[in-house]
């Protein structure tokens, strides 16, 4: 069974508190065998991201076929069905629409002292998506991932896309051909995070990757940034919903269940002002788990860390929601645009009864890859903007070196920096000369 919480409880925050604090991500200590991948990787290239993938996917390839070949992505997007091709297409159409309005301006402008002053945006010039593969291999994840990348103008993109036992998802192929990808390796796990950022033979080194993954893929990412980039760290998926009494008791439920289907470590909570009706939710979840076909993963996450929490009004229901920091929130409230509002922390805001969260996983348009574990304190969904990076720019003409230049000379003076100092002394001797002159 879920966690019951009511605020008006004596011991709720302490209780509230104990909830916030667990732990949902896997106990297994992989670091070190991921260090082992990624330094094999680094040595052997193309002969350990072989050996490797022989090993953990059963699947024996050769440098010639770690990619697929055009040929190969044809006949396997051929036979996608012309509905599942169309639902794709459409969901690339409005992703591209929203992540096209997200892209930066740059700015030149002539402050008061006669300097320019600016910025320029840029793309990085080759980024990796990472897509699972096996049971959960998700075509709208490469839709999510590359498409803000090619929007952002990134001038090569590869995907690494796992095929264990050569088992191939035509979907994922059709989605990386809708998105403008050419090259999709079939390789996946820490030794294709090493191959792409580290390079290979046959691998290309990028400048940045992005993209959800099992533990093994997580620890790859955390060790491998700083020499390139990533997205985030994605721990197990997470919903809150916050619901009035007058909502659907069965829509609610299957919103909850939305997420638990994903992985057993997954999150559900809800939080209503009407303890009956967290009650008939629950009910609910249990009706609906008779029958659903992910049961098996969707039961233990529920009961292992699902909650109904019951509070006094929904002004507390919003300040809770803050504290849990949730990767995708629906609100489900009477006047849920102005309700909106209220909140600070949330990866995803789904508005409204009619807008459930897995609109948003598929052709909702906003991008679904979001921070998790309580981290949209601090950082948001991937973006056009983790696919490009901001240069300053400053020109500074004879007269505002003058004015300001003096202030960057004692700053550098005061900091015991000689060379600073001198490298804007002498520009301003010069001045003063040509002036006294």
């Amino acid at each position: 069974m879920p966690v019951f919480l009511n605020s008006s409880d004596a011991d709720f925050e302490t209780r509230f508190r104990d909830f916030l604090g667990s732990k949902r991500e896997s106990d297994v200590d992989v670091d070190a065998a991921v260090a082992d991948i990624l330094n094999d990787v680094q040595t052997r290239g193309d002969a350990a991201v072989i050996e490797l993938t022989a090993k953990f996917d059963h699947l024996d390839l050769t440098p010639d076929s770690l990619a697929f070949s055009a040929a190969e992505i044809d006949a396997a997007i051929e036979t996608v069905p012309a509905q599942e091709a169309a639902a794709l297409e459409l969901a690339a159409k409005r992703i591209r629409a929203y992540h096209e309005k997200q892209l930066p301006d740059d700015a030149w402008w002539t402050d008061e002292t006669g300097a320019k002053l600016g910025w320029r945006w840029g793309a990085v010039e080759a980024a990796g998506l990472y897509v699972p593969g096996g049971l959960a291999s998700y075509p709208s994840s490469v839709l999510m991932n590359a498409i803000p990348a090619q929007v952002a103008g990134v001038d090569n993109l590869v995907i690494c896309a796992p095929t264990p036992h050569g088992k191939v998802n035509p979907l994922v192929l059709l989605a990386a051909r809708l998105s403008g990808v050419e090259t999709v390796y079939r390789i996946g796990g820490a030794q294709a995070i090493a191959a792409m950022a580290f390079g290979t033979e046959t691998i290309a080194k990028v400048d940045t990757i992005t993209g959800p993954g099992n533990a093994y893929v997580a620890a790859a990412k955390r060790r491998v940034y700083g020499r390139v980039g990533i997205d985030m760290i994605a721990g197990p998926s997470e919903i809150l919903v916050i619901a009035d009494k007058n909502n659907n008791p069965d829509w609610i439920a299957i919103d909850l269940l939305s997420q638990a289907e994903h992985d057993a470590s997954a999150q559900s909570i809800l939080i209503t002002d009407d303890a009956d009706f967290g009650v008939a939710v629950a009910d609910a979840v249990e009706m609906r788990l008779e029958t659903l076909e992910r049961r098996d993963i969707a039961r233990p996450s529920w009961a292992d860390y699902g909650a109904v929490i019951t509070v006094t009004d929904l002004e507390q229901a919003a300040t809770l929601s803050d504290r849990i920091a949730p990767e995708h929130l629906e609100l489900c409230v009477a006047d849920a645009e102005t309700y909106a509002q209220k909140i600070r922390h949330a990866g995803a805001i789904f508005i409204g009864a009619w807008t459930p969260e897995a609109i948003g996983d598929y052709v909702g348009g906003p991008n679904h890859v979001l921070p998790t574990a309580r981290s949209a304190r601090f950082a948001s969904g991937l973006s056009v903007l983790d696919f490009m990076k901001r240069t300053t720019l400053s020109m500074m003409t004879p007269a505002a070196l003058s004015a300001i230049g003096p202030a960057a000379k004692t700053l550098a003076t005061s900091e015991s920096l000689e060379a600073h100092g001198l490298s804007v002394g002498a520009r301003l001797d010069q001045l003063n000369e040509a002036r006294d002159g």
